[in-house]
């Protein structure tokens, strides 16, 4: 984790930021955090156990500022919060995402599979392509003998 930090705090200073206790902070809160998907509330909670002085505010302005300079991605998995996860060293693209509609488990696919319709919207539609996030919604493999008709879930909130 320590390498992790030095090469944040090391990103932030090449954009003449600083490090400060507070952003530190945070920062462990999501590399502690890794696998998971976190809120801004949810990290400020885990922030705030450790260190109890620091605000929410500081806490969204630090989760800003980490996601401005592409050190984290801000994710929607449409349910109306915004998550946020770690960039993948050296990828070239955003990983993808499986989310069950029943339980809300969000799943990661690792592998860019997307290579081939990047190159067909290139060529075919003359567009620029600088990124891309694909998600999946529908009913994970730890569900599929509880849901009787994954239809029925579509458009459905996740409890």
């Amino acid at each position: 984790m320590e390498d992790r930090v030095s090469q944040i705090k090391q990103q932030l200073s090449s954009h003449s930021y600083k490090l400060t206790p507070q952003r530190e902070a945070t920062v462990r809160v999501l590399l502690e955090n890794e696998e998971e998907h976190l809120s801004a509330e949810d990290v400020y909670l885990l922030v705030k156990e450790k260190s109890p002085e620091i605000g929410l505010a500081t806490v969204y302005r630090t989760l800003e500022l980490l996601s401005e300079l592409s050190i984290i991605h801000k994710l929607n998995f449409g349910d109306g919060v915004t998550r946020y996860e770690f960039r993948a060293e050296g990828a070239e693209h955003h990983h993808h995402h499986l989310i069950c509609l029943h339980c809300g488990t969000v799943d990661e696919i690792v592998d860019d599979w997307l290579g081939e319709v990047e190159e067909r919207v290139e060529r075919e539609l003359n567009f620029y392509i600088v990124d891309h996030r694909l998600t999946f919604h529908g009913v994970c493999h730890r569900c599929k003998d509880l849901v009787k008709d994954p239809g029925k879930l579509v458009g459905a909130k996740v409890t």
